[in-house]
């Protein structure tokens, strides 16, 4: 009895094991199809700040990327989270990296349209 006890407990284990690794793969494969999506430069922006493109427009309540709004929660979110008037210099930082992750994109997009307008302009 303890050896078919064993023998299920065996195979019970390496059905979970097999079943994580697929399920591991996939979400690799999930992750890279995102990233290539993006583009390079914007995967690269997320691994440097360690901040995604949503997470940063969510702890800035950003919708639509424009700098003047990047800027005015920016600066109202920073002063609430300042450590002098009882605020997290945690949330602080994080509002921070969230801004520089956002003028990251920014700067990213200008560059695409940029080389976008180059590409469409006849040369003479």
């Amino acid at each position: 009895m303890a050896k078919y006890l064993a023998q299920i407990l065996v195979l019970g284990a390496q059905v979970l094991g097999r079943a994580f690794a697929r399920a591991l793969r996939q979400e690799f494969a999930a992750s890279r199809a995102a990233a290539n999506a993006r583009g390079p430069q914007s995967a690269a922006a997320t691994s440097l700040s360690g901040i995604s493109l949503q997470e940063a427009q969510q702890i800035l309540n950003i919708s639509k990327l424009s700098p003047e709004e990047i800027q005015k929660n920016y600066e109202h979110l920073f002063k609430v989270n300042d450590k002098s008037v009882g605020g997290s210099f945690y949330l602080q930082s994080k509002v921070v990296r969230a801004k520089e992750r956002l003028v990251e994109e920014l700067r990213i997009e200008a560059q695409r349209q940029s080389e976008k307008e180059e590409g469409q302009k006849p040369e003479t």
